[in-house]
């Protein structure tokens, strides 16, 4: 008997491939028409609601907005509905997507994004050495040339970025030197250590600017200086310590002008508002609202269960930076650096108020308008351990937050709703920092890598590898052309593009 082979598979024609391309172009060009309103994220209606078609492209919808917004140069612009991203067409991401019918009158929300883009970093171009312990915070200076260390080994350390070599070793401090804050102007840097005391350093000389700052009675937790468009001089900073108090100090008188001590346990982190509010979060559960002109309680947040870790500011980005941008410009002098600092501060700001996003121990975060209410807007929850970090992206439409649950999450930066969870990291995660074009993110992990994160696919760009330890701090340069990382192997890494 002869044997059977398999059987034959049926061979489409070539015509009949061609039809069916045909039958289904011309079904996506027969989706109709949806009635559309744009609406900046301000709020602002531009024009009559328009009738636009079922399948429109994100770069068409670019092109419309551009002229009629009587754009000289075309921006780029990012689209949703309802909060959801049209990344294709809207007929797919909406109306399939939402399940909205095209008879619906659908508002969509235009957001101009960065005109430059930010390349992602993909190689180490130098490993230094250097600490003799675990390097525990990296900073990049405000405008992104100069890059400051601070260890374990009782040293802060800046680094040449040109040549890619220590340039000075700042010694004084008799324990860890747990944070490390450049002032807006990037003329002063200071750090915090366990020995209870804040140093003031030149960065440009590497020499001590006077004694240590004597006051706290426990180690310090968190540095933050007030706003260049606030203060031209930059010489106010506040300091926050596990003694529960806030210290504020002139960098001139070189003593503190006031002491803030409402908590009634650990501050852990603090962030100075561009309207004059400081924020303190402490391990009592609550967040404290201070006016930091007078000194006074504003007000306190409460909601959280657990400590209270970490805190961001939508406006972060734009503080830590001053009056320094992507264009490279350097102010004439501190009159005009104050100008170019309130002019980018308004552009963040628009016409909402701050925005705060807290992270406990509890495992959720809140999100706040706090200098508004007290009460929190949202409750963000679905980590499953407690956040360590957050952050919200340059342009204030995105929070990422970091956890010891393996994941970094992504939230509406105007809502809080919840967007994706990014996995890839299998062990916590210490810190998440965005690129200045808020497209892409770098997280470090005790995993021992950084990963770079596409916001746009919201999947892993590119897996980093190369530390030989927990990778406790990461910073991208304000320019975007570099990353810098540090932890436990004593190594401070360089990522270039």
């Amino acid at each position: 008997m002869a044997t059977q082979g398999p059987p034959r598979k049926k061979v489409k024609k070539l015509d009949t491939i061609i039809n069916e391309d045909i039958n289904k172009n011309i079904k996506e060009e027969n989706l109709g028409t949806v009635i559309a309103q744009l609406k900046s994220t301000d709020g602002e209606i531009i024009d009559a609601p328009l009738s636009l078609p079922a399948n429109v492209t994100p770069e068409q919808l670019e092109l419309l907005v551009n002229q009629l917004l009587l754009n000289d140069e075309p921006l780029p612009y990012a689209f949703s509905v309802d909060d959801k991203e049209i990344t294709s067409t809207l007929y797919k991401d909406i109306i399939q997507g939402l399940k909205k019918s095209t008879e619906d009158i659908l508002t969509i929300v235009y957001q101009p994004q960065a005109i430059f883009r930010v390349r992602a970093v993909t190689r180490c171009t130098s490993t230094l050495s250097g600490h003799n312990d675990a390097i525990l915070s990296v900073s990049f200076s405000p405008d992104g040339t100069q890059l400051a260390t601070g260890s374990g080994d009782m040293t802060v350390r800046v680094w040449d970025l040109n040549t890619e070599t220590p340039h000075f070793t700042c010694k004084g401090h008799t324990n860890w030197v747990l944070c490390i804050s450049w002032s807006p102007n990037g003329r002063l840097l200071a750090s915090g250590s366990m020995d209870k005391t804040v140093r003031l350093w030149i960065p440009s000389t590497g020499k001590p600017l006077g004694d240590p700052l004597r006051g706290h009675t426990q180690c310090i937790t968190c540095l933050a200086w007030e706003p260049q468009h606030l203060n031209p001089k930059c010489n106010r900073f506040a300091s926050s310590s596990k003694d529960g108090t806030i210290r504020i100090w002139d960098t001139i008188l070189r003593r503190v002008i006031m002491t803030m001590s409402q908590h009634t346990s650990a501050v852990t982190c603090i962030k100075w508002g561009g309207d004059g509010l400081l924020y303190s979060s402490s391990r009592d559960k609550t967040i404290k609202v201070w006016d930091a002109i007078q000194g006074k309680l504003v007000r306190t947040l409460e909601g959280h269960g657990h400590w209270v870790n970490t805190m961001a500011l939508s406006t972060d980005f734009v503080l830590r930076t001053g009056a320094f941008d992507h264009t490279g410009k350097i102010p004439r002098d501190e009159n005009e650096a104050q100008e170019w600092a309130l002019s980018r501060y308004k552009v963040a700001v628009g016409n909402k108020p701050e925005r705060l996003v807290s992270g406990s121990d509890d495992f959720t975060m809140l999100f706040w308008e706090p200098s508004t209410n007290k009460k929190p807007v949202a409750r963000l929850t679905g980590h499953q351990k407690l956040v360590n970090h957050v952050s919200f992206s340059p342009d204030g439409r995105l929070i990422a937050s970091a956890s010891f649950d393996n994941s970094v999450k992504l939230w509406d930066g105007l809502t809080g709703k919840f967007i994706v969870s990014l996995r890839g990291h299998v062990c916590p995660v210490y810190q998440v920092c965005w690129s200045s074009d808020s497209r892409l993110l770098v997280s470090a992990s005790k995993d021992s890598t950084i990963k770079i994160w596409d916001l746009k696919s919201k999947k892993i760009k590119l897996d980093l590898p190369g530390h030989l330890d927990e990778v406790f701090s990461v910073d991208w340069s304000p320019s975007g052309e570099k990353v810098a990382s540090g932890g436990k192997d004593r190594q401070l890494k360089i990522w270039r593009n």
